[in-house]
């Protein structure tokens, strides 16, 4: 699950990693407050006003602003709420921005200059093991760093029994620290990767560590992303998830079980299993078509499941036509076909052709019932048939 900087760094704040004073805002007075009080608590020369949408990039896109006084904040506020902020992770049709980070600014004049630096922890499939990664080439263009200098990327694997304090003392060494902010990023690391443990977290990362002009260390952004499968275990944290933030037909799915994810594409997919719907989503590609969505409806697929995934594909203008494959494994291809039937009759009309590709146990009853039916569904029984009759279709 994804959630905003300011939720992220109110976790990291629970686990004493240092964070800049802040407050989320929903509108400009909000924003004004939130500074005034910013201002009266630190004593900072700046105040940082920040979008907040579930996408990086957000400084290149001008969702990030400093101000030096409440008039500045007042400004900026309202030109970045209500915005729709395009960065390279939103695509061209944007995000629209309904809350703001205030937040100190922590870029300010002192006896040694400011750094920028890269962490993050995730995990490494390859090992199966805790893994940290970070740069001393921190900021915006940290993916440039990783694309044409992936050798100033240091990776600095965590043993199942948890960080220890001299791979903390690494970290520090290799981005050339000394002195305070030497001791102030072991202390950094080391808090860091217990707030990632901590959360049930998939990856924790912070692009800009900053080294403050008084060798302090902070985590100026931040970004977290939770483990679904644990938040069972902080029901607190699950009630961070932001619907605005979603996909409304991947909200719709998830509340009727069913796994959705919207691509770009023309030909609507409805399959069981989710290696059986990555085959024909391939399979589509190859036959000339476009996929328009990943649907992974269960084992356990009838005329409930099949006429909700049949309403959200329907709601995607861009689909041409449905494919329907199933295997018959653990449910008989006879009772998905009949489930087929009832939720075309349920939902009515159906504006798009539906080719059923059904393979497995009870398969040519299936078939039987699709052809008999005198709907407008065409059969298919090899999966390259289905997808060569949906291309044909389009």
């Amino acid at each position: 699950m994804n959630i905003h900087e300011y939720q992220a760094k109110e976790i990291l704040r629970n686990a004493k990693v240092p964070v800049p004073a802040g407050k989320a805002v929903f509108t400009v007075p909000e924003a004004v407050t939130a500074a005034e009080e910013i201002f009266n608590l630190t004593n900072t020369n700046a105040i940082a006003v920040k979008a907040q949408i579930h996408a990086g990039g957000r400084g290149k896109g001008g969702g990030v602003k400093i101000a030096k006084d409440l008039d500045g904040v007042a400004l900026h506020a309202q030109s970045i709420l209500g915005m729709k902020l395009v960065t390279h992770q939103t695509g061209p049709e944007g995000r629209m921005v309904k809350k703001l980070l205030v937040e100190q600014g922590i870029y300010y004049p002192g006896p040694s200059p400011v750094k920028e630096f890269y962490v993050s922890i995730l995990l490494n499939r390859a090992t199966g093991r805790y893994m940290i990664l970070y740069s001393a080439e921190g900021g915006m263009d940290i993916e440039e760093v990783a694309a044409k200098t992936p050798h100033l990327i240091y990776k600095e694997e965590i043993h199942p029994i948890g960080i220890q304090a001299y791979q903390a003392r690494r970290v520090a060494f290799n981005l050339g620290l000394s002195g305070q902010a030497y001791s102030a990023m072991v202390k950094f690391i080391m808090a860091l990767f217990k707030a990632f443990v901590s959360c049930d977290a998939s990856m924790v990362e912070i692009n800009p560590v900053i080294k403050t002009s008084d060798d302090k260390i902070f985590a100026a952004d931040a970004k977290i992303t939770l483990d679904d499968s644990a938040l069972y275990r902080h029901p607190e944290l699950a009630l961070y998830r932001d619907l605005d933030e979603e996909n409304p037909a991947e909200i719709e799915a998830s509340e009727s079980n069913l796994n959705f994810i919207k691509l770009d594409g023309n030909v609507g997919c409805m399959v069981n299993g989710a290696g059986l719907a990555m085959a024909t989503m391939d399979i589509v590609k190859l036959s000339g078509g476009n996929p328009a969505n990943f649907l992974d409806v269960g084992g356990n697929a009838n005329a409930k499941t099949v006429a909700a995934g049949f309403r959200i594909i329907l709601k995607d203008p861009a689909v041409k036509a449905i494919l329907i494959n199933i295997f018959g494994g653990i449910v008989r291809c006879d009772r998905v076909a009949q489930g087929v039937i009832d939720a075309y009759k349920e939902i009515g009309n159906i504006p798009v052709p539906v080719v059923a590709r059904l393979q497995g146990t009870n398969a040519a009853e299936a078939k039987q019932l699709i052809d008999r039916s005198g709907l407008k569904v065409f059969s298919a029984i090899t999966l390259k048939e289905a997808a060569e009759l949906v291309k044909k279709l389009v």
